[in-house]
Parts: C-alpha cells; sequence; structure tokens
C-alpha cells in the first residue's frame, strides 16, 4: 500500500521539472507572455488565472493517467484519451510539434544575442543548433542534467525582473490598459479566454507524455499530484507577475523580439548580461531534449542514421528560424498547435468525466 507520508524534497523536485519544461525560448524571452497575454490588457492576466486552472487540472490528470496505468509506451497517454485512431494522431502530430518548438528554439537564441549583443541573427541560431545538435550525436547527458535545473533558476528570475518594472515604473502599469490598443500588438488570438486555451493547448502536447511518465514512475501519488500543483503555481505567479511587468512598461517593449532582456537593462546592464546568458543556457536545456525526441522515434541512438539525422534536422530547422521573424515563428506554430492542443483539451475533459461517471456507478452498486 502506498505510503501517504508528505516527502517535501520529492514534491518541489516534480515541481521543478514541471517549471523547467515548460520554460522554453518563448517564455524566457518575454515573446509568449507578450502574445498571449500583455497584448490583451487587464484581460490578459484574468487569462493566466484561467492557464493556472487548465495547467492544475492536465497536471493532475497527466499523473494520474501515468500513475494509474503504467503506460507501455509513453504516447499511450494519447490513445488513454482520445481512442486509438485519434490517439494515433495526436502521438505522431506531437512529434511535429516537438520539432517545431526545436526551431522556435534555435529563433530565440539568435534574436536572444542579437539584442544584446548586436551579433547578426544568424550567430545564435547556428551556435545553438551546433550545441544541440552536438549534445544530441555525442550523447552528452551529464551536461544537459547539471544545466537542465536552469529553468526554476529562469522562473524565479523572471519573478524578479517583473516586480522590478512594476516597482520602478507603478504609473505605467495604471495606464497600460488605455496604451495596448494602440500599440497593434501581435496576438495569439481574437480574445483572450481563447489565448488563454491556446496556451495551454499547446503546453499540453509538451506535458503528456512528460508528465504521465513522471506519475508512473512516482513511488507516492500524493507527491506527485502535489509537484503537479506546486508547478502550476509556480509557473502561472510567473506569468502573472512577468506580464504585469511588461505591461508596467507596454511602450519600451512593444515591438522587442526579447522583451525581458529590455525589464532586465533597466535594472542594470550587467542584470541583462547575466540574464541573457540564462536564457541561452535555458534554451539549449530546452532544445536538446525537443531534438532528441523527433530523431530517437525514427531511427536507434548512436546509429550512423542517427547521428545523420540529428544533423540533417538541426540543419533545416535552424534554415526555418533564421527566414522567419522569432516573434511571427512563436505566433504561427504555439497558435496553430495550441488550438490542436484544445481538441485534447475537450477529449481529456469527457474522458474523466466518463471515468468518475462509472466509478461512482460501481460504488452505489456496491454500496
Amino acid at each position: 500500500m502506498e505510503t501517504q507520508r508528505i516527502n517535501i524534497k520529492q514534491i518541489i523536485i516534480y515541481a521543478g521539472a514541471f517549471i523547467a519544461f515548460l520554460i522554453g525560448s518563448g517564455f524566457a524571452t518575454g515573446q509568449e507572455i507578450m502574445q498571449y497575454f500583455v497584448a490583451y490588457g487587464y484581460w490578459g492576466i484574468l487569462g493566466a488565472v484561467v492557464v493556472f486552472l487548465l495547467f492544475l487540472y492536465v497536471g493532475v490528470s497527466f499523473i494520474l493517467a501515468g500513475y494509474n496505468n503504467k503506460f507501455p509506451k509513453r504516447s499511450d497517454i494519447f490513445k488513454y484519451y482520445c481512442g486509438k485512431s485519434i490517439g494515433t494522431f495526436y502521438d505522431y502530430f506531437s512529434i511535429v510539434f516537438i520539432y517545431m518548438s526545436f526551431i522556435v528554439m534555435i529563433g530565440g537564441a539568435g534574436a536572444t544575442l542579437k539584442q544584446q549583443y548586436g551579433l547578426p541573427v544568424y550567430v545564435g541560431g547556428i551556435a545553438m543548433a551546433v550545441l544541440a545538435g552536438g549534445t544530441v550525436v555525442f550523447g552528452l547527458n551529464k551536461i544537459v542534467d547539471v544545466i537542465g535545473k536552469i529553468g526554476p533558476v529562469i522562473a524565479v528570475m523572471a519573478i524578479c525582473l517583473g516586480l522590478s518594472a512594476i516597482i520602478m515604473n507603478p504609473q505605467g502599469l495604471n495606464k497600460a490598459n488605455e496604451v495596448i490598443p494602440t500599440l497593434h500588438l501581435i496576438k495569439a488570438s481574437n480574445n483572450w479566454i481563447f489565448a488563454a486555451a491556446s496556451y495551454v493547448g499547446f503546453c499540453m502536447l509538451w506535458l503528456a507524455t512528460f508528465m504521465s511518465s513522471i506519475g508512473a514512475e512516482a513511488k507516492s501519488k500524493k507527491n506527485a499530484i502535489y509537484g503537479a500543483i506546486l508547478g502550476s503555481i509556480g509557473f502561472s505567479v510567473a506569468v502573472i507577475v512577468v506580464a504585469l511587468g511588461l505591461m508596467a512598461n507596454i511602450k519600451q517593449v512593444a515591438g522587442s523580439m526579447v522583451p525581458s532582456l529590455i525589464l532586465a537593462g533597466n535594472i542594470h546592464p550587467t542584470i541583462a548580461v547575466i540574464f541573457s546568458l540564462t536564457v541561452a543556457a535555458g534554451i539549449y536545456t530546452t532544445a536538446v531534449p525537443l531534438l532528441w525526441t523527433v530523431v530517437a522515434r525514427t531511427t536507434q541512438e548512436k546509429t550512423n542514421k542517427f547521428k545523420i539525422l540529428t544533423v540533417v534536422l538541426a540543419v533545416v530547422g535552424t534554415f526555418v528560424a533564421l527566414i522567419v521573424p522569432f516573434d511571427r515563428l512563436v505566433n504561427i506554430i504555439y497558435v496553430i498547435n495550441g488550438y490542436v492542443g484544445i481538441l485534447l483539451l475537450a477529449l481529456m475533459i469527457i474522458r474523466d468525466l466518463r471515468s468518475l461517471k462509472n466509478a461512482k456507478e460501481v460504488e452505489s452498486v456496491v454500496i
């Protein structure tokens, strides 16, 4: 029988994994926050609250599905919620989306180095592709494990940046709702509620196999669930605080590829340098598993085919990332995949409601 003792350390590890997995170039640069929340003014903050509630649901649901079913393959989570046919579609579609997300990471690296150091976009993009591709080819797993802890660090730094931005310019926050509609910012959707749903939608395509695997391997269901809850709280707080900080300085950050760097530079140029390096490290630790997942799905690791495919996908991804502006990459890739994720969310809710109904029927029969 499962022990019910609360393990704080284990909960924090699960929460950190949840946050780290969601931290990528979109969040770290602030571009996601601009398009999905800030662009809608104060309604965007309400959208972030909706995101928090949905993250609570999907995080716990994925954990429980993995814990209770111990799926033979990680991708079986899609068939569990959607059935064989639709589940197979999501299985393959998630691989395509993961590769698209790798392209976004490359674009984010190029945009970050260009804004902070004035380097051409191709310098940062190619450098990140070489680092990520080289890591996948040579299997430098220990480096990834060490730097992989950077996700929660970025979240904490982002919260500090947001708070500083609000404190340094509180008047800007008061006027933000009036100013934002005049700036014609890129939006993820026509309204804030669809933007919130789309945000959770594309994140779910990342989280499904990851969180169900955590659930399957967890020794304590309670600790895993609390970890998902704490992770949802931590990530959502970071989103809200950063959104408010960007809104407080909206005239300054509007049109920027990496708005979070502007907030860091407002504190001190050195802070901007440190944050840019932290963002680059975060992008690296996200780009590597994204590329590895795609390649490992089609070829056996450490074979020549594996190495060749890694190089080919890295080169193609870099080419796309360099010809499409970073803010457009986020808007096109994340938004389209977000709506596909919304359908998955609907199917999840239906599946869980049926399971709950069946459980109640069994209970009534037993009683």
